[in-house]
């Protein structure tokens, strides 16, 4: 936690961009997004997405400088290391010597589906009965693609507003982001499980098919990994990340935002959730399981940063070192020699004048 702590979290605002400059560069971005994701795919993969979120930063803030654009690499690239050791890890977790588990996920869903698991229904009653999964995709089918997508970049994209609007409260998005992928992983590490499409080509299912990609067949979309390829886990099935991070970002927003219709953000876990489940990528069970580590991720982290005190570590130790240091030669200089004192750097009064009114002093 402490490696998203040591670097600078309140520095001064970015310059105003002029609205005109905004929206010009505003389209480029979204005609070069358009035409990458035309002619290679959707970016998918972690590092990928984050650079493609830098440009919107870059295009948010086109009269911004190009020292400070390039601030977002001095902030982001612990994080995006972490993510990347994640991604690492994530593909060695099959290559270990633990069992891997199949029956019980599917004892747990037929008890919730009485007897048949919920993703043979729903394949049953949505697909159709023989389940084609080649043919037409429904309405349903691309929202819940779409839904299923969502997950490579839907995180990040939170992280890069965030970045942008609040540096702290980036921080304590991304702390709890980095803390439940790490969680999930180690699950997977001690707990390696098949999930539905491979206990049917098992034969301990009936047929189920793996169509996640299904709702975009007929619209020529698809997603391509830019950066972190080729380190696919298939029994990385307990917990569903897919599902733990949905519901992290869910119970954040509650827990972050004061509108009453905050609570309808709980419809994306659960329209999440159902994606997963139909598309034979998770059992019922996986998705409760990743909803309790997004659960227990978002508590731990709220405890620990009340157990480091007012503002929960997120200050900003360079601002506090920098200020030490000023006022350390301000009384070398000025010890004896009222008129040899120098006055603190601009900066550092208005880095600290903000650490001030966020205090309340």
């Amino acid at each position: 936690m402490a490696i998203l702590e040591d670097r600078p979290v309140d520095r001064a605002p970015m310059p105003p961009t002029r609205p005109a400059a905004r929206a010009r560069a505003l389209v480029a971005y979204v005609v070069v997004l358009g035409v990458w994701i035309h002619f290679i795919g959707i970016p998918n993969d972690m590092v990928g997405v984050t650079l493609w979120l830098w440009l919107m930063t870059v295009a948010w803030n086109a009269d911004a400088p190009r020292e400070r654009h390039l601030e977002f690499f001095s902030d982001w690239w612990r994080p995006v290391l972490l993510l990347a050791l994640y991604w690492f890890l994530r593909g060695l977790a099959d290559h270990t010597f633990m069992p891997v588990h199949i029956t019980a996920p599917i004892r747990a869903d037929e008890w919730l589906g009485g007897g048949t698991t919920p993703t043979e229904l729903l394949q049953r009653e949505l697909c159709g009965e023989p389940c084609d999964r080649d043919g037409a995709p429904r309405w349903y089918d691309v929202v819940l693609t779409t839904v299923y997508a969502s997950h490579f970049w839907a995180a990040l994209t939170i992280a890069a507003v965030l970045w942008m609007r609040n540096r702290a409260e980036w921080v304590r998005w991304m702390r709890r982001y980095i803390v439940t992928l790490f969680s999930g992983l180690v699950i997977y590490f001690a707990y390696p499980m098949a999930p539905p499409w491979m206990a049917s080509k098992l034969g301990l299912l009936d047929e189920v098919h793996r169509m996640s990609g299904r709702g975009w067949s007929e619209l020529g979309l698809h997603r391509q990994s830019m950066v972190l390829m080729g380190m696919a886990n298939k029994v990385a099935a307990m917990p569903s990340l897919h599902a733990g991070i949905a519901f992290l970002i869910a119970f954040y927003a509650v827990t972050r935002l004061r509108s009453r219709l905050r609570w309808l953000l709980l419809l994306y876990p659960l329209a999440m959730s159902m994606a997963l489940v139909y598309f034979g990528e998770h059992y019922v069970v996986d998705a409760v399981a990743g909803a309790l580590v997004a659960a227990v991720a978002l508590v731990g982290c709220s405890a620990y940063e009340r157990a480091r005190g007012p503002g929960g570590g997120e200050q900003l130790p360079i601002v506090r070192r920098r200020f030490s240091r000023a006022v350390h030669e301000r009384r070398l200089l000025g010890e004896g020699h009222a008129g040899a004192a120098r006055p603190l750097p601009q900066e550092v009064r208005r880095e600290v004048g903000r650490a001030r009114r966020r205090d309340g002093r």
